[in-house]
């Protein structure tokens, strides 16, 4: 089993910035990528930030230029600055992870999520 423990979540005044911070600890395999995902109240969940194991990362357009992924592999941590935050961006984000055992079985993991409410 995998546990995926998030933290730096809070409330901040648009502009302001925050840190995201996401651990996988457990029965760790070979992790393929890990992500950001959020979801605001009553809507979808959506993609924020990905980064594969090899440092490719993805963002949502919403998000360009404003929040930048990275990852420490030997800490199997991954990250998300968040700058230039808008009310928008408030929402529970979430971390995940997928990954391979035995190079046959693949696995999606997810964090509990963690609040992060902009002010106006």
């Amino acid at each position: 089993q995998v546990q995926l423990v998030e933290s730096g979540g809070g409330l901040v005044q648009a502009g302001g910035s925050l840190r995201l911070s996401c651990a996988a600890s457990g029965r760790i395999g070979d992790i393929n990528y890990m992500g950001w995902y959020r979801q605001a109240l009553g809507k979808q969940r959506e993609l924020v930030a990905r980064i594969t194991s090899g440092g490719t990362t993805n963002y949502a357009d919403s998000v360009k230029g404003r929040f930048t992924i990275s990852r420490d592999n030997a800490k199997n941590t991954v990250y998300l600055q968040m700058n230039s935050l808008k009310p928008e961006d408030t929402a529970v984000y979430y971390c995940n992870a997928e990954i391979t055992y035995a190079l046959r079985h693949t696995y999606l993991y997810w964090g509990q999520g963690t609040q992060v409410t902009v002010s106006s």
